[in-house]
C-alpha cells in the first residue's frame, strides 16, 4: 500500500474513537424500574428460567445472535505469525463484516496460546457465551487439530473460515466457471499451487460436488504431493499421486482448473499453454496473485481468471459466504456447520451470479451492470441479495441433515424477515406488496429506457405486483435489457410502447390532450409535440383513457415540470380541492410520514384538514394506524400567530369530519414524538404514544424537516406519494432508486385495485 493509504488506514482506526466496535444496549434504561428489570431483582427470574430449560437462553439472552471471532494470531492475513494483539484489528474487521452484512453481533477474542491444546481449552470453556465460533488466522497444521478438537467437544457450530469460507466461494466460482466454459466438474482435472488448510478444504468440497479424487494433483512449496512423501496428514495423503513429477510445471498439462492458494508469481505465463482448452485460472494469493491477470489473459485469452482482489473481475472473497452461513445456522439453532450446509451455500452463491446483478452491484461498476459470463462468474461481496439466497439454503440443509435444534416452520415468513437486512423498507412495504399481489394491475412507466426503471420492472414482475408498460425507444430498451442481463421477455412479460413508432396508439391521444390544455396556454401544435416527445404526457394520457391502471412518471429532469404535465390530464378526486404530497422516511426508531413536502406552499386550514385525511388513508395502506400531529412553532394555544391559528382551525375541521382519526395539535415536534412531553403540556391529549403522521403548516417547514431527518438520521425515503388524484399516478424524484420505484409501483397497484373495487361496488 502507498503511504497515503497507510495513513488513511491508521486514521480510520484511530478516529473519532479507537477501534471499529462498540457495545450498545438493546433495552431502555431510563427509570428505576428499567434498572430493576435489567439487573437485580428482575434478572433472577430469567436466570431461573434458564436453569429450568437451558434452551431458554436463546429467548432471554443475546447468545443466539452472538458469534466469537477467535484467533491466536499465528497466521494473520498475509502478515504471518504476528501474535494475538497485533491481529486484533483483523478480528475487529471480521466482526464488523458479520454485523454489516448479516446483523450478527460479535465479540472478537484474541487468545495468547500458541499451544493447540491450551487454545482449545480456552475456547471450549466459552461455549455458554456464544451461539457459534468462527476460528480465524490460525496456522496450519494446528488449525486442523484445533477445529477437529473443538467440533468434537462443543455443541455449537465451530467454523474455521480460512478453510471453509474459501472453499465455499471457490466451489461457487468453479461451478459457474465450468458452466461458462462448457465443461463438467466430473470430467475436470485440477492442479493446485498450495496444499495448506484453505487449498485442502477447497479440494475436499469440490470432491463432494463431483470432482474425482484421481483428477486432483496437489503441489506446494516442496513440490508435487506424491505417494510416499513423509509427514502428510490424512486429508493431504488422500490426494497423493503415484508420479515421478516433482514441480508445478510438470503437472499442468491438460489441467482444466488451476487453483492457486500459495504465493506471488509462482505460475509462469509461459506455462499457461500447458493447460487444457478454456481453462479456469484461480490465482487467489493476496495481495499479489500467483500470476498477474493481465499476463494470464495475454497468454490464454480463452481462460476465465479469478483472483482474491477487488480491482479485478471475479473476486473470490470469503465475505460472500461466512456472514450468511452463520445467519442460517444461528436461525435454526444448528449444532454444527456440516458438508451439506457448505454445499448448499456454494450452490446458492453460484445461482445468484446467474441472475441479473443488483442495483448496488451496477453502481460499483460505474453504472454498468455485469452480466453472467467470463468476467462475472461470482457475485460481488456487497450484493445485498446474498443473505436472501444463502441463509435459507443453509437453514434448509441444517434441517435436512438433522442438526437444527429450532427448525423453521414457515420459510416464506423467514425470507420476509431476512429482507430487513436487504431493504430497509421491507417491513413497511410488506402489507402493500401483499395487497398488490392479490390483483396485479397494468402500470405505465414514462421513463422506460432508464436503467432504474428497467430493474424495477424486473422486480415488479418477479414480485407479481403488476404488468409493466415501458415507454421509450423499443431498440434502446431491448439493448439495455440484454446488457443488464434482465430476464424479462419484451414480447410476453411486459408491454413496450414506442411513441416514435407506435402511432396507432399515440396519435389518438393528441386530440384529447389538445382539448385538455387548450386554455392553459398550450397551442395545438405544441400540444401535439408534447404527446410525441414527452413520455410523461403519454403515460398520463394512457391512464386517463383507461389503457393502464396506474402510471409512474419522472425520475429525471425537473420534478415540477413533470407535475405540470400530469395535472391537466389527471384531475383530483371528486370532492378533493387539490393535489398534495406525502413522504415517508424510515428511521432507526421507526417510520414517519410528513406532508405536504412537495406541492403546496402555504395551505389553508381547509387544505391542511383535507391533506391530513388523505394522508391518514395512505398511512393505513401500510397496515399502520395513523396517529397524526399538526405541527407548529407553538403548542396547544401558546401563540396567536396566523400559522398557529391555522393549525388549530384545521384540527377543529378534522375532528368534525373524521372523529375516529387519532390526532392532536397544534404542537411542537418533540411533543408529537414524545407522550411524556405532550402530557406535561396537556393532560387530556387523545393522541397515544408517538405520532407517525406529521402535518406541517407550510411547504418550507415540511421540506426542511424532511431533508434534515433524511440526512441527520440516515433516513430512507419512500415517495413523494401524490394524494388526492382521481387515478393512481406518482412523480419520481431524480434521486429515486430502483427499489424506490418498486415501492411506489406497489402502492400505485394497491390504489388502482382499491379504486376499481370502489367503482365496481358503486
Amino acid at each position: 500500500m502507498d503511504e497515503d493509504f497507510r495513513r488513511a488506514a491508521l486514521d480510520y482506526h484511530r478516529l473519532p474513537r479507537p477501534g471499529k466496535l462498540a457495545i450498545m444496549p438493546t433495552k431502555r434504561m431510563a427509570t428505576q424500574r428499567d434498572l430493576g428489570l435489567a439487573y437485580s431483582p428482575g434478572v433472577a427470574a430469567v436466570c431461573e428460567a434458564i436453569v429450568a430449560d437451558p434452551d431458554a437462553a436463546q429467548d432471554y439472552t443475546a447468545r443466539g445472535n452472538l458469534v466469537a471471532v477467535i484467533s491466536n494470531g499465528t497466521a494473520v492475513l498475509g502478515l504471518g505469525n504476528i501474535g494475538p494483539l497485533a491481529g486484533k484489528p483483523v478480528m475487529e474487521g471480521k466482526a464488523v463484516l458479520f454485523k454489516k452484512f448479516a446483523g450478527i453481533d460479535v465479540f472478537d477474542i484474541e487468545v495468547d496460546a500458541a499451544d493447540p491444546a491450551h487454545f482449545c481449552d480456552v475456547v471450549a470453556a466459552l461455549e455458554p457465551t456464544f451461539g457459534a465460533i468462527n476460528l480465524e488466522d490460525i496456522k496450519a497444521p494446528e488449525c486442523f487439530e484445533i477445529e477437529e478438537n473443538l467440533r468434537s467437544r462443543m455443541k455449537i457450530p465451530v467454523f474455521h473460515d480460512d478453510q471453509h469460507g474459501t472453499a465455499i466461494t471457490v466451489a461457487a466460482a468453479v461451478r459457474n466457471g465450468l458452466l461458462v466454459q462448457g465443461k463438467r466438474l466430473a470430467d475436470a482435472r485440477l492442479v493446485t499451487s498450495g496444499a495448506g488448510a484453505a487449498a485442502l478444504a477447497c479440494v475436499d468440497l469440490l470432491v463432494v460436488m463431483g470432482l474425482r479424487v484421481e483428477n486432483v494433483t496437489l503441489t506446494d512449496k516442496d513440490g508435487v504431493v506424491h505417494a510416499g512423501r513423509e509427514g502428510m496428514r490424512p486429508n493431504m495423503a488422500r490426494y497423493a499421486r503415484e508420479t515421478d513429477a516433482r514441480g508445478l510445471a510438470d503437472v499442468l498439462a491438460g489441467a482444466d482448473i488451476f487453483l492457486g492458494l500459495s504465493a506471488p508469481r509462482v505460475l509462469k505465463p509461459e506455462w499457461l499453454g500447458l493447460l487444457a482448452e478454456k481453462p479456469l485460472v484461480l490465482a487467489l494469493a493476496n495481495p499479489e496473485p500467483e500470476i498477474n491477470p493481465e499476463a494470464a489473459r495475454a497468454a490464454r485469452p480463452d481462460a476465465i481468471i479469478a483472483t482474491g482482489r477487488s480491482d479485478y473481475p471475479n473476486q473470490v472473497n470469503n465475505v460472500l459466504c461466512f456472514p450468511f452461513i452463520f445467519r442460517g445456522a444461528l436461525d435454526v439453532g444448528a449444532s454444527t456447520i456440516n458438508e451439506a450446509m457448505k454445499l448448499a451455500a456454494a450452490e446458492a452463491i453460484a445461482e445468484l451470479a446467474r441472475v441479473e446483478a443488483s442495483e448496488v452491484v451496477a453502481a460499483a461498476y460505474g453504472g454498468i451492470a455485469p452480466v453472467f459470463g467470463p468476467d462475472y462468474i461470482i457475485p460481488k461481496p456487497f450484493d445485498p441479495r446474498l443473505i436472501l439466497q444463502i441463509a435459507p439454503a443453509v437453514a434448509r440443509a441444517a434441517m435436512a441433515t438433522g442438526v437444527a435444534r429450532r427448525p423453521i416452520t414457515d420459510f416464506a415468513a423467514y425470507q420476509r424477515d431476512l429482507e430487513r437486512f436487504v431493504f430497509r423498507s421491507g417491513q413497511l412495504m410488506r402489507p402493500v406488496f401483499e395487497a398488490a399481489r392479490q390483483s396485479p394491475r397494468r402500470i405505465a412507466y414514462a421513463e422506460g429506457e432508464d436503467e432504474r426503471v428497467l430493474r424495477a420492472a424486473q422486480t415488479v414482475l418477479d414480485e407479481r405486483i403488476a404488468t409493466p408498460l415501458l415507454l421509450g425507444r423499443r431498440e434502446v430498451i431491448a439493448a439495455r435489457v440484454r446488457e443488464m442481463g434482465l430476464r424479462m421477455d419484451l414480447s410476453a412479460d411486459v408491454l413496450v410502447l414506442d411513441p416514435e413508432q407506435d402511432s396507432d396508439v399515440v396519435a389518438p391521444l393528441i386530440a384529447p390532450y389538445q382539448r385538455l390544455v387548450a386554455r392553459r396556454g398550450v397551442p395545438p401544435a405544441a400540444a401535439a409535440r408534447r404527446v410525441r416527445n414527452r413520455t410523461s404526457v403519454v403515460a398520463a394520457m394512457l391512464l386517463a383513457s383507461g389503457e393502464v391502471d396506474a402510471a409512474v412518471v419522472g425520475g429525471s429532469g425537473d420534478w415540477w415540470q413533470h407535475m405540470k404535465y400530469v395535472l391537466p390530464i389527471i384531475p383530483t378526486s371528486a370532492g378533493v380541492s387539490r393535489a398534495y404530497a406525502l413522504s415517508a422516511i424510515i428511521l432507526p426508531t421507526g417510520v414517519l410520514f410528513l406532508c405536504d413536502s412537495h406541492v403546496n406552499v402555504d395551505p389553508t386550514a381547509e387544505q391542511i384538514a383535507e391533506m391530513t385525511r388523505l394522508a391518514a388513508r395512505t398511512v393505513s395502506r401500510f397496515g399502520l394506524t395513523p396517529k397524526a400531529a399538526l405541527l407548529s412553532h407553538s403548542s396547544f394555544g401558546a401563540s396567536n400567530t396566523a400559522s398557529a391559528r391555522k393549525m388549530r382551525a384545521a384540527l377543529a375541521l378534522i375532528r368534525a369530519s373524521t372523529p375516529a382519526l387519532e390526532i392532536d395539535g397544534e404542537m411542537h415536534a418533540d411533543a408529537a414524538l414524545s407522550a411524556a412531553i405532550r402530557e406535561r403540556a396537556v393532560p387530556d391529549s387523545p393522541l397515544e404514544g408517538p405520532a407517525n403522521l406529521l402535518v406541517m403548516p407550510n411547504l418550507d417547514a415540511a421540506n426542511i424537516a424532511f431533508n434534515l431527518l433524511k440526512a441527520a438520521a440516515d433516513g430512507l425515503v419512500i415517495g413523494p406519494l401524490l394524494l388526492g388524484m382521481s387515478k393512481p399516478i406518482h412523480v419520481l424524484v431524480p434521486s429515486v432508486t430502483a427499489r424506490g420505484i418498486v415501492n411506489i409501483s406497489a402502492l400505485a397497484a394497491t390504489e388502482a385495485a382499491g379504486l376499481n373495487s370502489a367503482e365496481s361496488s358503486a
